[in-house]
């Protein structure tokens, strides 16, 4: 399975945008004859990485690799720092300009992909779920579907936040940074709530979202409040709970399913 590891200069970022993808355009053909997804054209899944990590997180945390030729997948795992995988003009980091369309354009571009929605979907797992699922909303005429395990929904809570407030992973001042006035977020473009309540106005087809998290996990019931408003709002969506924590060995159990969920794999 060909991996590499691709630098360029992104406008978006105004600076270096990273990736990994993993490509399976040298595989032996007696290895794939009788794989039914080698008789279609390569489709493109991108996965997001968590607060905290690195664009080679799923590389090593996960079988991305393995699973991108056993689906004749092409997975791009790009990094996106601590950025939730949204714009911060004051920065200069566009970083869901990014994933939504600079990204797209430059891997179809470089490696000849289908720039098709029905071709393109995303996922990723804690800061990476939540991007999966506002830029499939915000970016729904370049995605059709998302894969988001153990989701970071956490727009709606932060007008609660106070600035002397303790919390285990960022202070105040990087959410503030990083979307916003606290106590109007929910109302912009940065959550996925209020992406739904506007698709909804334009009437425009929303893409399909295939959730998952552990029911001990301590996103949990941030996820059941998004899987509830979805349902409220008549948006066709699936939400898998089972027994796991917010770590590998729940994401590793739901990655498959999901590509074969956005594959129409029964």
């Amino acid at each position: 399975m060909a991996l590499l590891k691709c630098e360029y200069y992104s406008n978006a970022l105004s600076g270096r945008g990273e990736f990994y993808i993993s490509l399976p355009n040298d595989v032996p053909p007696f290895m794939n004859e009788a794989n039914p997804n080698y008789k279609r054209p390569m489709k493109t899944l991108v996965l997001l990485h968590g607060y905290s990590g690195l664009a080679s997180d799923w590389v090593t945390g996960s079988s991305a690799v393995e699973l991108a030729g056993a689906y004749n997948l092409a997975i791009v795992m790009p990094s996106g720092r601590n950025s939730f995988y949204i714009d911060k003009p004051s920065s200069g980091e566009k970083y869901g300009t990014f994933i939504g369309e600079e990204l797209l354009d430059y891997v179809h571009k470089t490696f000849g992909l289908s720039d098709k929605p029905e071709d393109n979907f995303i996922g990723g797992f804690s800061m990476g779920g939540f991007g999966a699922i506002r830029n499939v909303l915000k970016y729904s005429n370049r995605y059709s579907k998302a894969i988001a395990l153990s989701s970071a929904l956490i727009v709606s809570q932060l007008k609660n936040f106070k600035p002397d407030d303790p919390n285990p992973m960022a202070n105040y001042e990087y959410y503030v940074n990083t979307f916003g006035d606290l106590k109007t977020a929910e109302n912009t473009d940065a959550s996925p709530e209020f992406l739904v309540k506007e698709m909804k106005k334009e009437g425009k087809k929303f893409p399909e979202i295939y959730m998952a998290c552990g029911s001990e996990d301590f996103l949990i019931e941030a996820n059941k409040a998004f899987d509830k408003f979805l349902t409220d709002e008549g948006v066709t969506h699936e939400f898998h709970v089972s027994e796991g924590i917010h770590n590998w060995t729940f994401w590793n159990q739901y990655i498959e399913p999901g590509i074969k969920w956005a594959l129409d794999i029964k």
